[in-house]
Protein backbone atom coordinates (compact mmCIF):
# COMPACT_ATOMS: atom_id res chain seq x y z
CA UNK A 1 0.00 0.00 0.00
CA UNK A 2 1.22 3.61 -1.05
CA UNK A 3 0.79 6.73 0.99
CA UNK A 4 -2.03 6.54 2.87
CA UNK A 5 -4.98 9.02 2.97
CA UNK A 6 -7.67 10.03 5.03
CA UNK A 7 -10.09 8.34 2.55
CA UNK A 8 -8.73 4.94 3.25
CA UNK A 9 -9.69 5.45 6.50
CA UNK A 10 -13.18 5.72 5.27
CA UNK A 11 -12.91 3.37 2.49
CA UNK A 12 -11.70 1.03 5.35
CA UNK A 13 -14.87 2.25 7.82
CA UNK A 14 -17.37 1.04 4.82
CA UNK A 15 -15.62 -2.49 4.27
CA UNK A 16 -15.71 -3.29 8.13
CA UNK A 17 -19.56 -2.18 8.00
CA UNK A 18 -19.89 -4.25 4.89
CA UNK A 19 -18.32 -7.27 5.73
CA UNK A 20 -15.14 -7.47 7.59
CA UNK A 21 -17.27 -7.78 10.76
CA UNK A 22 -19.06 -11.01 9.66
CA UNK A 23 -16.06 -12.05 8.32
CA UNK A 24 -14.45 -11.45 11.65
CA UNK A 25 -17.58 -12.93 13.70
CA UNK A 26 -16.93 -16.34 11.36
CA UNK A 27 -13.76 -16.30 12.46
CA UNK A 28 -14.00 -15.98 16.10
CA UNK A 29 -17.28 -17.55 17.28
CA UNK A 30 -18.18 -17.36 20.87
CA UNK A 31 -17.73 -20.30 23.13
CA UNK A 32 -20.60 -21.89 24.80
CA UNK A 33 -20.28 -21.33 28.50
CA UNK A 34 -20.33 -24.77 30.60
CA UNK A 35 -22.67 -23.38 34.20
CA UNK A 36 -21.74 -26.19 36.30
CA UNK A 37 -18.02 -25.43 35.68
CA UNK A 38 -18.84 -21.30 35.75
CA UNK A 39 -20.73 -21.99 38.91
CA UNK A 40 -18.07 -23.86 40.49
CA UNK A 41 -15.72 -21.60 39.73
CA UNK A 42 -17.33 -18.54 41.32
CA UNK A 43 -18.03 -19.96 44.29
CA UNK A 44 -14.53 -21.13 44.71
CA UNK A 45 -13.58 -17.58 43.92
CA UNK A 46 -16.54 -15.95 46.96
CA UNK A 47 -14.90 -18.15 49.32
CA UNK A 48 -11.54 -16.97 48.53
CA UNK A 49 -12.21 -13.43 48.57
CA UNK A 50 -14.16 -13.90 52.35
CA UNK A 51 -10.99 -15.79 53.30
CA UNK A 52 -8.81 -12.55 52.11
CA UNK A 53 -10.70 -9.73 53.18
CA UNK A 54 -10.16 -9.92 56.96
CA UNK A 55 -6.31 -9.80 57.08
CA UNK A 56 -6.63 -7.73 53.75
CA UNK A 57 -8.71 -4.98 55.65
CA UNK A 58 -5.90 -5.36 58.81
CA UNK A 59 -3.05 -4.19 56.53
CA UNK A 60 -5.26 -1.62 55.05
CA UNK A 61 -6.16 -0.31 58.49
CA UNK A 62 -2.53 -0.91 60.28
CA UNK A 63 -0.76 1.72 57.70
CA UNK A 64 -3.37 4.49 59.00
CA UNK A 65 -2.23 6.51 61.47
CA UNK A 66 -4.44 9.33 62.89
CA UNK A 67 -4.47 12.48 65.28
CA UNK A 68 -7.46 12.36 67.16
CA UNK A 69 -9.20 15.56 68.19
CA UNK A 70 -10.96 15.93 71.54
CA UNK A 71 -14.75 14.54 70.75
CA UNK A 72 -17.50 11.76 70.50
CA UNK A 73 -15.33 8.51 69.68
CA UNK A 74 -16.41 6.35 67.02
CA UNK A 75 -18.38 3.51 68.65
CA UNK A 76 -16.87 0.67 66.01
CA UNK A 77 -13.03 0.47 65.39
CA UNK A 78 -11.70 1.52 61.63
CA UNK A 79 -11.28 -2.39 60.73
CA UNK A 80 -15.10 -3.11 61.71
CA UNK A 81 -16.11 -0.24 59.82
CA UNK A 82 -14.39 -0.87 56.56
CA UNK A 83 -16.34 -4.36 56.81
CA UNK A 84 -19.80 -2.94 57.53
CA UNK A 85 -19.52 -0.59 54.46
CA UNK A 86 -17.95 -3.66 51.95
CA UNK A 87 -20.28 -5.85 53.35
CA UNK A 88 -23.44 -3.61 53.65
CA UNK A 89 -22.55 -3.03 49.73
CA UNK A 90 -22.18 -6.88 48.67
CA UNK A 91 -25.50 -7.59 50.10
CA UNK A 92 -26.93 -4.48 48.46
CA UNK A 93 -29.70 -3.80 50.77
CA UNK A 94 -31.40 -0.98 51.92
CA UNK A 95 -30.22 0.78 55.49
CA UNK A 96 -32.91 0.69 57.02
CA UNK A 97 -33.13 -3.09 55.86
CA UNK A 98 -29.48 -4.09 56.69
CA UNK A 99 -29.62 -2.62 60.08
CA UNK A 100 -32.53 -5.01 60.89
CA UNK A 101 -29.92 -7.58 59.60
CA UNK A 102 -27.16 -6.25 61.95
CA UNK A 103 -29.50 -7.45 64.87
CA UNK A 104 -27.99 -10.95 63.90
CA UNK A 105 -24.77 -9.82 64.85
CA UNK A 106 -25.51 -7.92 67.77
CA UNK A 107 -26.70 -11.02 69.71
CA UNK A 108 -22.36 -11.91 69.39
CA UNK A 109 -20.90 -8.48 69.89
CA UNK A 110 -23.71 -6.14 71.78
CA UNK A 111 -23.27 -3.29 69.08
CA UNK A 112 -26.28 -1.53 68.00
CA UNK A 113 -26.19 0.48 64.35
CA UNK A 114 -28.41 2.12 63.14
CA UNK A 115 -29.21 2.52 59.50
CA UNK A 116 -27.97 6.35 59.95
CA UNK A 117 -24.33 4.90 61.44
CA UNK A 118 -24.43 2.65 58.37
CA UNK A 119 -24.96 5.41 55.60
CA UNK A 120 -22.11 7.64 57.17
CA UNK A 121 -19.89 5.11 56.22
CA UNK A 122 -20.09 6.46 52.87
CA UNK A 123 -19.16 9.87 53.66
CA UNK A 124 -16.36 8.49 56.55
CA UNK A 125 -12.79 10.03 55.27
CA UNK A 126 -11.04 7.32 57.17
CA UNK A 127 -13.21 4.43 55.99
CA UNK A 128 -12.33 5.77 52.47
CA UNK A 129 -8.72 6.09 53.05
CA UNK A 130 -8.79 2.37 54.43
CA UNK A 131 -10.60 1.45 51.20
CA UNK A 132 -8.17 2.98 48.64
CA UNK A 133 -5.77 0.79 50.40
CA UNK A 134 -7.15 -2.33 50.31
CA UNK A 135 -7.16 -1.56 46.03
CA UNK A 136 -3.74 -0.40 45.98
CA UNK A 137 -2.69 -3.79 48.15
CA UNK A 138 -4.71 -5.86 45.72
CA UNK A 139 -3.04 -4.65 42.74
CA UNK A 140 0.54 -5.44 44.85
CA UNK A 141 0.07 -8.93 45.98
CA UNK A 142 -1.30 -9.72 42.44
CA UNK A 143 2.08 -8.36 41.02
CA UNK A 144 0.48 -6.16 38.31
CA UNK A 145 3.41 -3.74 37.64
CA UNK A 146 2.58 -3.39 33.55
CA UNK A 147 -0.32 -4.48 31.76
CA UNK A 148 -2.71 -4.62 28.39
CA UNK A 149 -5.59 -2.60 29.37
CA UNK A 150 -9.39 -2.22 28.14
CA UNK A 151 -11.50 0.68 29.05
CA UNK A 152 -15.22 1.24 28.95
CA UNK A 153 -17.98 3.29 31.32
CA UNK A 154 -21.58 2.34 31.97
CA UNK A 155 -23.88 3.79 34.19
CA UNK A 156 -26.01 2.67 37.24
CA UNK A 157 -29.32 3.66 38.04
CA UNK A 158 -30.56 6.37 40.90
CA UNK A 159 -34.15 5.12 40.52
CA UNK A 160 -35.62 1.58 40.10
CA UNK A 161 -37.85 2.63 37.56
CA UNK A 162 -34.78 3.14 35.18
CA UNK A 163 -32.28 0.57 33.78
CA UNK A 164 -29.30 2.08 32.01
CA UNK A 165 -28.68 -0.01 29.55
CA UNK A 166 -32.46 0.08 28.28
CA UNK A 167 -32.21 3.52 28.34
CA UNK A 168 -29.10 4.54 27.00
CA UNK A 169 -30.56 2.28 24.01
CA UNK A 170 -33.62 4.58 23.99
CA UNK A 171 -31.35 7.41 23.81
CA UNK A 172 -29.47 6.09 20.77
CA UNK A 173 -32.74 5.67 19.09
CA UNK A 174 -34.31 8.48 19.96
CA UNK A 175 -31.20 10.70 18.41
CA UNK A 176 -31.15 9.04 15.30
CA UNK A 177 -35.02 11.10 14.81
CA UNK A 178 -34.15 14.58 16.48
CA UNK A 179 -30.88 15.99 17.77
CA UNK A 180 -32.73 18.16 19.71
CA UNK A 181 -35.06 15.79 21.42
CA UNK A 182 -31.80 13.71 22.47
CA UNK A 183 -30.02 16.73 24.13
CA UNK A 184 -33.32 17.46 26.32
CA UNK A 185 -33.35 14.02 27.06
CA UNK A 186 -29.60 13.52 27.99
CA UNK A 187 -29.85 16.49 30.24
CA UNK A 188 -32.64 14.90 32.27
CA UNK A 189 -30.88 11.53 32.04
CA UNK A 190 -28.01 12.95 33.87
CA UNK A 191 -30.48 13.34 37.32
CA UNK A 192 -31.14 9.67 36.73
CA UNK A 193 -27.43 7.87 36.53
CA UNK A 194 -24.23 7.76 38.30
CA UNK A 195 -21.69 7.26 35.59
CA UNK A 196 -18.65 4.75 36.14
CA UNK A 197 -15.28 3.94 34.38
CA UNK A 198 -13.16 1.05 34.94
CA UNK A 199 -9.21 0.40 33.37
CA UNK A 200 -9.19 -3.29 33.28
CA UNK A 201 -6.26 -5.78 33.26
CA UNK A 202 -6.67 -8.30 30.47
CA UNK A 203 -4.64 -10.65 31.80
CA UNK A 204 -6.17 -10.87 35.72
CA UNK A 205 -9.82 -9.16 34.77
CA UNK A 206 -9.08 -6.81 37.45
CA UNK A 207 -9.49 -3.13 37.33
CA UNK A 208 -6.56 -1.11 37.70
CA UNK A 209 -7.93 2.31 38.08
CA UNK A 210 -11.33 3.56 37.82
CA UNK A 211 -13.84 6.81 38.43
CA UNK A 212 -17.23 7.98 38.83
CA UNK A 213 -19.17 10.88 38.08
CA UNK A 214 -22.62 12.40 38.28
CA UNK A 215 -21.96 14.42 35.04
CA UNK A 216 -21.16 12.41 32.15
CA UNK A 217 -19.10 9.33 31.03
CA UNK A 218 -16.69 11.42 30.13
CA UNK A 219 -16.08 12.88 33.74
CA UNK A 220 -16.27 9.35 34.86
CA UNK A 221 -12.99 8.39 32.28
CA UNK A 222 -11.43 11.69 33.27
CA UNK A 223 -11.01 10.69 37.03
CA UNK A 224 -10.07 6.93 36.39
CA UNK A 225 -7.03 8.75 34.68
CA UNK A 226 -6.54 10.52 36.93
CA UNK A 227 -6.52 7.76 39.21
CA UNK A 228 -4.32 5.39 37.12
CA UNK A 229 -1.62 8.34 36.58
CA UNK A 230 -0.95 7.43 40.26
CA UNK A 231 -0.94 3.59 39.87
CA UNK A 232 2.85 2.23 39.76
CA UNK A 233 1.44 0.43 36.49
CA UNK A 234 3.24 0.46 32.93
CA UNK A 235 0.55 0.06 29.95
CA UNK A 236 1.57 -1.47 26.96
CA UNK A 237 -1.55 -1.41 25.24
CA UNK A 238 -5.31 -0.18 25.46
CA UNK A 239 -8.14 -0.64 23.93
CA UNK A 240 -10.88 2.27 24.38
CA UNK A 241 -14.73 2.74 22.94
CA UNK A 242 -15.24 4.47 19.63
CA UNK A 243 -16.38 7.72 21.64
CA UNK A 244 -12.43 8.54 22.45
CA UNK A 245 -11.54 7.76 19.16
CA UNK A 246 -9.59 11.36 18.79
CA UNK A 247 -5.79 12.00 19.26
CA UNK A 248 -5.77 13.45 22.44
CA UNK A 249 -7.06 10.39 23.76
CA UNK A 250 -4.83 7.88 22.05
CA UNK A 251 -1.83 9.93 23.23
CA UNK A 252 -2.84 10.00 27.00
CA UNK A 253 -1.15 6.33 26.60
CA UNK A 254 2.42 5.55 26.28
CA UNK A 255 1.65 1.84 24.57
CA UNK A 256 -0.61 1.43 21.63
CA UNK A 257 -4.17 2.26 21.80
CA UNK A 258 -6.74 0.04 19.53
CA UNK A 259 -9.90 1.94 18.72
CA UNK A 260 -12.15 1.87 16.04
CA UNK A 261 -12.24 5.59 14.36
CA UNK A 262 -15.29 7.52 14.42
CA UNK A 263 -16.73 8.44 10.39
CA UNK A 264 -15.90 11.87 9.98
CA UNK A 265 -11.79 11.02 11.52
CA UNK A 266 -8.89 11.97 9.78
CA UNK A 267 -5.16 11.62 9.81
CA UNK A 268 -4.80 14.73 11.29
CA UNK A 269 -2.93 14.66 14.66
CA UNK A 270 -0.12 13.35 16.28
CA UNK A 271 2.13 10.78 14.61
CA UNK A 272 0.69 7.80 17.33
CA UNK A 273 -2.41 8.56 15.63
CA UNK A 274 -1.41 8.09 11.90
CA UNK A 275 0.54 5.30 13.40
CA UNK A 276 -2.99 4.27 14.74
CA UNK A 277 -4.82 4.79 11.56
CA UNK A 278 -2.18 3.25 9.20
CA UNK A 279 -2.58 -0.14 11.62
CA UNK A 280 -6.59 0.44 11.80
CA UNK A 281 -6.16 0.43 7.86
CA UNK A 282 -3.33 -2.07 6.50
CA UNK A 283 -3.61 -4.66 9.14
CA UNK A 284 -7.63 -4.28 9.57
CA UNK A 285 -8.10 -8.12 11.12
CA UNK A 286 -5.24 -8.44 13.67
CA UNK A 287 -6.42 -5.15 14.47
CA UNK A 288 -9.58 -5.89 15.69
CA UNK A 289 -8.51 -8.98 17.32
CA UNK A 290 -7.17 -6.62 19.66
CA UNK A 291 -9.77 -4.08 20.19
CA UNK A 292 -12.41 -6.85 20.36
CA UNK A 293 -10.88 -7.72 23.64
CA UNK A 294 -12.95 -5.08 25.02
CA UNK A 295 -15.68 -7.32 25.50
CA UNK A 296 -13.97 -8.10 28.70
CA UNK A 297 -15.47 -4.38 29.46
CA UNK A 298 -18.76 -4.99 29.09
CA UNK A 299 -18.26 -8.98 30.83
CA UNK A 300 -17.25 -7.37 33.98
CA UNK A 301 -19.73 -4.96 34.15
CA UNK A 302 -22.36 -7.61 33.86
CA UNK A 303 -20.39 -9.50 36.95
CA UNK A 304 -20.45 -6.61 38.86
CA UNK A 305 -24.19 -5.56 38.13
CA UNK A 306 -25.03 -9.40 38.78
CA UNK A 307 -23.87 -9.58 42.05
CA UNK A 308 -23.74 -6.15 43.49
CA UNK A 309 -27.05 -4.65 41.71
CA UNK A 310 -27.60 -2.06 38.77
CA UNK A 311 -28.68 0.66 41.20
CA UNK A 312 -27.27 2.87 43.81
CA UNK A 313 -29.35 3.47 46.98
CA UNK A 314 -27.13 6.69 48.02
CA UNK A 315 -28.12 10.11 46.84
CA UNK A 316 -25.34 12.54 48.43
CA UNK A 317 -22.26 12.46 45.35
CA UNK A 318 -19.83 11.68 47.75
CA UNK A 319 -21.62 8.68 48.87
CA UNK A 320 -22.49 7.67 45.97
CA UNK A 321 -18.65 8.03 44.70
CA UNK A 322 -17.92 5.88 47.63
CA UNK A 323 -20.03 2.95 46.49
CA UNK A 324 -19.28 2.90 43.05
CA UNK A 325 -15.68 2.91 44.70
CA UNK A 326 -16.49 -0.10 46.96
CA UNK A 327 -18.31 -1.63 43.88
CA UNK A 328 -14.46 -1.65 42.09
CA UNK A 329 -13.23 -3.20 44.99
CA UNK A 330 -15.72 -5.99 45.22
CA UNK A 331 -14.86 -6.55 41.44
CA UNK A 332 -11.09 -7.66 42.07
CA UNK A 333 -11.33 -9.38 45.29
CA UNK A 334 -13.64 -11.58 42.85
CA UNK A 335 -11.51 -11.69 40.25
CA UNK A 336 -8.32 -11.85 42.57
CA UNK A 337 -7.86 -15.81 42.41
CA UNK A 338 -9.17 -16.60 39.02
Amino acid sequence: MGRMSSYDIQSKLKDINDYINEKYKLAHPKNKRDWRTYEQQFSNRVSTAMKMLDPLIHEAVSTIHIERAAGHPYLLSLEDRVKLLLIKQLVAKSNRMFSNMLAMFSMLSKIEVSYKTIERLYSDPEVMLAIHNLHILLLEKKGITESNITGDGTGYSLTVKKNYESYAQKLKDMAKVSVDKGQETKKHKRKLFAYMFAIMDLKTRMYIAFGSSMKSEKDAFDRAMMMLSHMDVDIDTARLDRYYSNPVYVDMFGGKVYIIPKRNSTLKGSQKWKDTMKEFVQNTMEYLEQYHQRSNSEAGFAADKKMLGWGIAQRRDDRIDSALFCTGLWHNLFNFDR
